[in-house]
């Protein structure tokens, strides 16, 4: 496989620096090609703005959007969006790492999103009509591709719970695994989460590491999270609400997933033993 991680940490001897080098170690001795895309370290340009073409804006004033799918389809983007694109088209898997900070990424990796993720390249694609409201969540431009995060939380696992008061890890990682990820079409993978970082010894690094490889080895076969897909039946559309015999009883985030409650005892089960 091709494998691309995108990168967000600033502190290469962080605990996120031992895992990225020890990830890369791991895929490459099985095989697999290995990208990386070090956001501090390239110096990444977090900001949305009309330097990102270069061509002056058309009109009077900036449109993100429409400026955005003009640079795209004219071939007219900043060279360092079209090179991070470029990796993404060529990977088969990306792993997005971060810290988690103030419940989500860091601003850096949000920025390489918010540009990289073009209109016309991740969003805006498909048939919108009546009968179909474009080419998302679980279609798109990068359908077919594999995604996973890694992540490191500061908290306790406990705090991430069901009745944590930080609120559940899978809720808080929506936004980032459905909306983000599967929004384009990736098929995502269940999260790496490592908790109580402060807290890890030599012992404890070992667990982790340990349970890393395993999920690295099984980057091509480990079922992807059961997203409901847009186009496959379960909304309606054009309002994109759930229809009344899917998932009778639930609301949120949960709703959106088939057997949710069966994928978080399992991972749960699985982070008990770190």
């Amino acid at each position: 496989m091709k494998v691309l991680i995108v990168y967000a940490h600033p502190e290469p001897q962080s605990l996120n620096g031992a895992l990225r080098d020890f990830a890369i170690g791991r895929l490459q001795q099985a095989g697999h090609e290995v990208r990386v895309s070090d956001l501090y370290a390239m110096q990444w340009k977090a900001t949305v703005d009309a330097n990102d073409s270069t061509e002056p804006v058309r009109g009077a004033r900036f449109d993100v959007s429409a400026e955005s799918r003009r640079a795209f389809e004219n071939g007219t983007q900043s060279a360092d969006i079209a090179l991070e694109q470029g990796k993404l088209r060529w990977a088969d898997a990306v792993i997005l790492q971060f810290p988690l900070w103030w419940f989500s990424m860091p601003a850096i990796l949000k920025g390489w999103v918010e540009r990289v993720y073009a209109c016309g390249f991740a969003y805006g694609v498909g048939e919108h009509s009546d009968a179909r409201w474009g080419d998302r969540y679980g279609e798109g431009s990068l359908a077919g591709k594999r995604a996973m995060l890694m992540v490191t939380a500061g908290g306790w696992e406990s705090h991430y719970g069901a009745r944590g008061i930080n609120g559940p890890i899978d809720d808080l990682l929506f936004p980032i695994q459905h909306g983000i990820l599967y929004y384009p079409g990736f098929d995502v993978l269940p999260p790496f989460v490592v908790y109580r970082t402060s807290r890890i010894d030599e012992a404890r690094y070992a667990r982790i590491r340990d349970a890393l490889g395993q999920r690295l080895d099984t980057l091509a076969t480990t079922p992807p999270i059961a997203f409901r897909p847009q186009n496959g039946g379960d909304y309606e559309i054009p309002a994109l609400t759930l229809k009344a015999d899917v998932a009778p009883g639930q609301a949120g985030f949960a709703a959106h997933v088939k057997g949710s409650r069966d994928e978080r005892a399992d991972r749960d089960a699985e982070h008990n033993r770190l």
